[in-house]
This record gives structure tokens, sequence and C-alpha cells, in this order.
């Protein structure tokens, strides 16, 4: 192991060893143009710090099943993200922590039924299957696209005739509106109950934002019309149809109203009244949810579940409004401390989003 200054630089075998890989794989990232180690003047080969960073990026975008040209071609051209790298192992760790609870609590309760005499049946089993395998295959796609999204974009200049292609209106699975407006050789896009942001073109049909990490891609049909677009945020994909300006207005009044009315989803408190139980329990009901919600759910609800425990058993539930994002805001009170509560439902009646946090 040789040193230069405060930096500890790693020898080809020694940087292999310490990474659990072969000398043989670090040539061929080398080849593929992913390291680029330093060289000493007998022609060695030496890793440091960017490098293991960078190794540290390979290994984990391996493991969500992506090919090494598409790692290439992700990682071209910029400096390793160590930031995003974490952030996205402390997710997967979290959803291995929680899937792996889960299935201990499941294995446990079959265990205590079987010592008591009693048969398993086949739908229990079956689901003794489900909660005890470890390679989901949704959690790790949702991890690499969340990774994807969080990397930094570069804007490039597009055909600027192709910009009035994309102004219109779309509609998200949620219901929301979606606005994209084309003012010069700028666009703008607004979601129901949000401000306007500014958006960038990364590529053809492809737009991102700045204020949050989020991408757009545009589809189109056979004759180049554009059709629809498919929002890129969270790990998580949203098709949105392109529809008439009618449907939008339509969205924003209805979000209006509410606000002005202080009108409540409907079943609005019972609904928050079960979902509150279901945490106590550690039980959620991701069914209820949305794909990108029942995500940070799942890591969240032990967390969550701890944090009502000490808070006690529910005393009250007060309905405080509608927020100007169209979401029922209550405040609750526990035996021990209250908390604001507030969810948002998807046009199918499902939790599209839900929080709990302390009351100010």
């Amino acid at each position: 192991m040789s040193e230069h200054g405060e930096d500890v630089w790693l020898t080809a075998a020694e940087c292999a060893g310490r990474m659990g890989l072969t000398v043989r794989a670090l040539r061929l990232y080398e080849r593929l143009g992913l390291l680029a180690p330093r060289r000493t003047q007998k022609n060695w080969r030496l890793y440091g710090p960017a490098d293991i960073a960078r190794l540290g990026e390979i290994v984990a975008l391996k493991r969500l099943g992506l090919s090494l040209s598409r790692i290439a071609a992700l990682l071209s051209g910029r400096d390793a993200d160590l930031g995003g790298l974490l952030a996205m192992q402390h997710q997967m760790l979290l959803d291995l922590r929680e899937r792996t609870e889960r299935g201990l609590r499941h294995v446990e309760t079959m265990r205590a039924k079987i010592a008591a005499g009693a048969l398993l049946s086949t739908d229990e089993l079956l689901q003794l299957a489900k909660e005890t395998d470890m390679t989901d295959a949704a959690q790790d796609a949702a991890a690499w696209r969340r990774y994807e999204q969080m990397r930094p974009r570069v804007e490039a200049r597009i055909n600027p005739a192709l910009l009035s292609d994309y102004a219109g209106h779309y509609e998200l699975p949620d219901g929301s509106g979606l606005v994209v407006a084309h003012r010069g050789e700028r666009l703008f896009v607004q979601v129901t109950g949000q401000p306007e942001v500014e958006a960038f073109t990364e590529a053809e049909d492809k737009l991102f934002l700045r204020v949050v990490p989020a991408q757009l891609t545009f589809t189109r049909d056979a004759k180049g019309a554009v059709t629809g677009l498919v929002l890129h945020q969270n790990g998580f994909e949203q098709a949105a149809p392109r529809v008439d300006e009618a449907v939008t207005q339509r969205a924003e009044e209805t979000l209006a109203e509410r606000v002005r009315n202080r009108s409540p989803f409907p079943d609005s408190e019972n609904l928050l009244r079960r979902a509150i139980a279901d945490y106590q329990r550690g039980e959620p009901d991701y069914g209820h949810m949305t794909s990108p919600l029942a995500d940070v759910a799942r890591a969240q609800t032990e967390a969550i579940r701890d944090e009502l425990a000490r808070l006690g058993a529910l005393r009250a539930i007060a309905f405080r409004g509608v927020n100007p994002q169209g979401w029922d805001v209550y405040e609750v009170t526990f035996e021990n401390g209250k908390q604001e509560w507030a969810f948002t439902l998807a046009a199918d009646g499902r939790f599209s989003g839900l929080y709990a946090r302390p009351t100010l």
C-alpha cells in the first residue's frame, strides 16, 4: 500500500481484496472507462478515494441488475456521487431490514401454530414463502430508479421548434393536473396545487427540474404527436396522458373549492383512524396506498409504530382544514402528546400521500 499526502492509495491486488472483487474485474472496468487509476513511474496502478467511491457505485448498480454497458453510460462524464450512493444503500438496507423483520414475525407465528398442534394451510405456506423471500425485485428496481433520478443533470440545447410540442395539459394517476407552458425558449411545469417551476431540456423529449430531483419524458404516437408524458420521481414512474385543458382546470377548481370550503374527503376521519390503528399495530395496509407511498411507508413503519407507542392511546381527532395542496389536515391528540396528521387520496381512493409530525 502506498501513501501520497493524506490520501491512502491501494495497489490493484489490495483494492480488489478490500472490495471483494478480482484484479481482472478492475481491468475490465478500466477498459470500459469506468475507472482511471493513477499510474506510477513503473506503470503500476494505484486506486485512491475517488476510485473506491466509483467502485462502490458500480457494485451497487450491478446488484440492481444493470449491465456494465448501462452502468458505463449512466456514470460517463461525472464524478462519483457519494451522497447519492449512500442514500441508495441506506434505503436498500432499510428495505432489507423491514422485510427481514416482517419475515421473522411471520415465521414465529407459524412456529407457534405448529407447536400448538395446528396444521398450516396452503395459503399460509404460500404467504410464508412470500414473506421470507429476500429477493424483492420491485424494491431493487425502485432503488435503482431513485438513484438514477437523483443523479446530476446537464442542460442540453435541442431544436427550439420541439418546445411547443411539449406545451399542454396532462393528468397524473392521482387525478392531479400537470401543465407544461412554453414561453419564448423556456418551459415551465405546474402540478395542481403547487407553484410553477422552470423545466430544462436534457435531450429531445426529456426535461428535468432543478428544484426537485424529477424528470419528464414525453411519449409520441406513430405520427410523432406528443400523447403523454412520464413523471420520474421518488423511484417511481407515473404515466400522464395528454388531456383537454378542461380536465386540469377542473382539478384546480375542485381543489380550490375544497380548500375554500374546508371540505374533507368522504369518510376522511374514519380513513385516518384506521390508518393510525394499523400503524399502532405495526401493520399498515400497503394495499390501500399507491405504490410510491407504500414504498416509503415500508421503510418508515417501524419508526412510526415506535413513536405511536410512546404517545400512547388515541384520545381525539380534530379536522383543521384542507391545505393548498389538497391534503386533509388533522390535529391528533394522544395520551402523551399531539401530532399533526395529513393525507391525500388518489383518484381510486387509495392514500397517495400521508404524513405525521409533531404539532408546532
